[in-house]
């Protein structure tokens, strides 16, 4: 039984609700920018649990609460679409949070991998990201789905994340790490890369510079704006246009330097911000959320992994 919250609301047309969007961080702000490029139209509400990051070091069930504790924030908020713009959460909750949201729950990592698959001739993708995308196996799995002749070889690349937040996006030292994590990829003569990190479409440039002008980057970030745009349209839950929306950003917590580096990631000044206390949210909203969501999870659990324990 999908969740119900008051998204249901007779009297805000479902066309007229914002597209939410949440992430571990602020590299899901790469995916937000790109949703307003291509949705002008569209009135985005961003929730980054910078309380809470990293997500890729937390156990599967860990990501999943996180992943669905963001999704009820943004629900309440009556968004009419769910982007998970994080890849440790595409990878083990997206499907979990599309049995029992009432919205649309989009994730990076399928329309990536799907893209990849397309556009590749020669079969051979390369994917980057970080330890526990790597690890995850999720690009591997979804391209797989289409072509199952594919050669997918991938390599994790731990030190670009922090490099991408310093600013140091075209510095020789930042050359010189991804040249070194891409060579094993290189050697194997892929003709796609895909960037399977919210955080490498600021690196662009310079890992287009690495695996030269023949081989494809695949930014999975597009790739979700794409499949948001298709599917507002195919459910008639576009926003009616011209009109200039008015973009919110929300933050578990405010760490130094976030206007900085935010303003990069989305190459614009940054539009309505407020920090939320999530704990007290949480404390508030989630004793009566918690009671309706943890026997599904329980269930969700068992049923995927069927030696896995009662949750507590």
């Amino acid at each position: 039984m999908p969740f119900e919250s008051n998204i249901n609301r007779p009297d805000i047309p479902e066309e007229s609700r914002a597209v939410g969007v949440f992430d571990s961080g602020i590299g899901g702000l790469t995916v937000m920018k790109e949703l307003m490029r291509l949705l002008p139209n569209e009135q985005i509400l961003y929730f980054g649990d910078t309380a809470r990051i990293p997500y890729g070091t937390k156990s599967g069930e860990t990501v999943r609460r996180f992943a669905l504790e963001d999704s009820f924030f943004l629900l309440e908020k009556e968004v009419k679409m769910i982007v998970v713009a994080c890849n440790t959460a595409s990878a083990v909750a997206v499907p979990f949070l599309r049995e029992i949201l009432p919205v649309p729950v989009i994730g990076v990592i399928q329309p990536g991998a799907a893209a990849a698959a397309r556009y590749s001739k020669s079969g051979k993708v390369g994917v980057i990201g970080t330890a526990a995308t790597i690890r995850s196996g999720s690009y591997n799995r979804e391209m797989l789905k289409v072509r199952p002749e594919m050669q997918i070889l991938t390599r994790a690349c731990p030190l670009l994340v922090p490099l991408v937040e310093e600013g140091m996006v075209e510095d020789e030292a930042t050359y010189l790490i991804a040249r070194r994590y891409l060579q094993p990829i290189m050697e194997n003569n892929p003709d796609t890369l895909i960037l399977g990190c919210t955080h490498y479409p600021l690196l662009k440039n310079l890992l287009q510079r690495i695996v030269g002008p023949d081989v494809l980057l695949v930014d999975s970030g597009v790739e979700a704006a794409r499949e948001v745009k298709r599917i507002l349209a195919e459910k008639n839950m576009a926003a009616p246009g011209p009109r200039k929306p008015r973009h919110q950003l929300f933050v578990s917590d405010l760490p130094d330097k976030f206007q900085e580096v935010s303003e990069r990631f989305l190459e614009c000044s940054l539009p309505f911000l407020q920090t939320v206390d999530f704990e007290r949210f949480l404390m508030r909203k989630g004793a009566k959320f918690w009671e309706k969501f943890q026997g599904k999870l329980k269930e969700y659990l068992q049923e995927q992994l069927p030696n896995y324990p009662e949750v507590r």
